[in-house]
């Protein structure tokens, strides 16, 4: 059984074996039958590749377009090495596989090579992205006060400007850094010079005009007239403490005189008119701590009765003039959000003698008088942008003669009582607003005392970045030479409207109207006030003003009534 069996295995596997070689065979004999062409050998035939024994154009596995295939081996071997320069070897070193790390990267953004970026290129006048906020990078500018960003560099910040000496840049090795001075938001406001620490500021207006009325008489006569006005303002620029002198003043000169009546009247109104005015104030804070202030003021007040009152003297050759010499000491002291002030006030008004048109003089020793008096005031920071506060002062005013040229005593003490609050509301709407009581009372029996209702009111409303609206509200006892009356309690109430046309062009709007209250006589006026004002702006040193106003006085006493109009054409030098 064993034998038969390993022959007929020996035979199928060598079956096997022959059966591929006779089908080879006759496949080469028929091929053999059929007629035979010669074949070029090309360099083609020994290329590895695919469909190398082919020309490219005949083979049907050609790429019928360019291939998108960038991800291959081959398309990487193409790629980073020659076809003539055999590979470098590849022991030991470390494969890499696909598309190089950050191949495909932005010029923007995050880079993983940590290659040099590109600088981004704007044109002309392009506005610059800021940097981010972050380690050694420059605190954020303020916005503007009226709230206007700008939109591109102007080409003023990038042109070529004169070179300066390196003191004046701060360039200098080892020398301090210069102090950088204020942003102004008035491109036509006085520009100052420092003295020292202060920053210092003077104008003089010179105006000329005419005025139909300017002794404000029942009977107008009118005269040209000429104003001279000086300002002066220095401002100390310190971390603590601080210094503010601000001096304004003014003379005004009519080219007219207006002589005695020739019937023999005496009349109400002085022959010259001309008059002089200054207002000064010097402020100053010494900061002991943080939470503890001393401050003062000196102020002089220089003027003289206004044209039309009933305290001008008959038959003056012009007006006398008074002056008002005074100072406030005080002290502030802030615990947490609570501010207590208080203050000692003292006031000395002394008026020169009259001058009558006869050639002999009046003296006024009577209205002479002195002012001691003290305040105190609370406030409290409820929420930002809204203090509300109370106030109360009092005074004594004791004068030179016991008796006045009336026989009326005139010594008298009194003060007031009010509460109110300040408030800043986005910037649009900021101000104080406050109302009370006023009263006085006066030794002499026959005199009334006098009392009535106190405003006060400092509002700014700016509307648009254009248009400024304002109300100020002021309540005043005033001494009086009439007899029988106490005083005059005055109410003034003005509303004023400014609008740029241009940064350079400015018109201002002004109504003023209030009551005098004559107590302890049957006089009351009303007095009414509307003006027009238009500012052309040459540039920081040089203005031009332009003011037509008219004046109406309303009274009870028949024939007391006037009116008048002004005219005013002028000019500002300011530095």
């Amino acid at each position: 059984m064993s034998g038969p069996a390993k022959g007929r295995r020996g035979r199928v596997t060598v079956l096997r074996a022959l059966l591929p070689c006779l089908a080879l065979t006759l496949a080469l004999i028929a091929i053999a039958a059929a007629p035979g062409h010669a074949q070029t050998l090309t360099p083609d035939l020994f290329h590895p590749a695919r469909a190398g024994f082919v020309s490219p154009q005949d083979s049907p596995l050609r790429r019928t377009g360019e291939s998108t295939d960038r991800t291959s081996d081959a398309a990487n071997d193409a790629r980073l090495r020659d076809k003539d320069v055999p590979a470098k070897s590849r022991i030991g070193a470390i494969p890499t596989y696909g598309l190089p790390a950050a191949s495909g990267a932005s010029t923007s953004g995050y880079d993983s090579l940590n290659r040099t970026k590109k600088k981004t290129k704007y044109y002309p006048g392009q506005a610059r992205p800021k940097p981010p906020p972050g380690p050694g990078s420059k605190p954020p500018q303020p916005l503007p006060a009226n709230g206007r960003v700008r939109l591109s560099i102007p080409p003023s910040d990038t042109a070529n400007k004169t070179p300066i000496a390196p003191a004046m840049a701060g360039t200098v090795a080892g020398q301090p850094p210069r102090k950088r001075l204020k942003v102004d938001d008035d491109p036509f406001g006085a520009i100052g010079d420092y003295a020292g620490s202060f920053l210092i500021k003077s104008a003089v207006e010179l105006r000329g005009g005419f005025d139909t009325n300017p002794r404000r008489t029942v009977a107008p006569k009118g005269s040209p007239f000429y104003v001279v006005a000086p300002e002066f303002l220095a401002v100390s620029d310190w971390q603590r403490h601080a210094v503010v002198a601000d001096l304004r003043g003014s003379f005004t000169g009519y080219g007219n005189t207006f002589p005695p009546p020739t019937d023999g009247t005496i009349s109400s109104a002085p022959v010259v008119v001309d008059r002089p005015d200054f207002d000064g104030h010097i402020d100053g804070r010494l900061d002991v701590s943080r939470d503890f202030r001393l401050t003062g003021q000196g102020r002089l007040r220089v003027a003289t009765d206004n044209p039309g009152s009933p305290n001008v003297q008959a038959g003056l050759q012009r007006y006398p003039v008074y002056s008002t010499l005074g100072g406030t000491f005080g002290v502030d002291q802030n615990f947490n959000r609570l501010q207590l002030s208080a203050g000692l006030t003292t006031d000395r008004t002394v008026y020169t003698a009259s001058k009558l048109t006869d050639g002999t003089s009046s003296s006024n020793d009577d209205r002479n008088y002195s002012q001691f008096g003290g305040l105190g005031r609370v406030s409290y920071d409820l929420i930002p942008g809204l203090k509300p506060f109370g106030e109360i002062v009092g005074n004594v005013r004791s004068h030179d003669q016991l008796a006045d040229r009336n026989g009326f005593q005139r010594n008298s003490s009194g003060g007031s009582v009010r509460a109110g609050t300040s408030f800043e509301f986005s910037r649009i709407l900021t101000g104080e607003l406050a109302i009370g009581w006023a009263a006085r009372t006066y030794e002499d029996p026959r005199l009334l005392p006098l009392q009535g209702l106190l405003t006060s009111a400092s509002l700014v409303w700016v509307a648009t970045p254009l248009t400024t609206a304002r109300f100020f509200a002021t309540t005043s006892i005033d001494e009086t030479t009439l007899p029988g009356v106490s005083g005059v309690l005055t109410n003034t109430y003005t509303v004023q409207v400014d609008h740029d046309f241009r940064r350079w062009l400015t018109a201002i709007g002004s109504f003023t109207w209030g009551t005098q209250d004559y107590q302890g006589d049957a006089r009351f006026d009303r007095f009414y006030s509307v003006s027009g004002d238009l500012i052309y702006k040459l540039n920081r040193n040089i203005w031009l003003k332009g003011t037509l106003r008219r004046n109406w006085l309303d009274s009870s006493i028949v024939g007391n009534s006037t009116n008048s109009t002004v005219v005013i054409l002028g000019v500002r030098l300011q530095h």
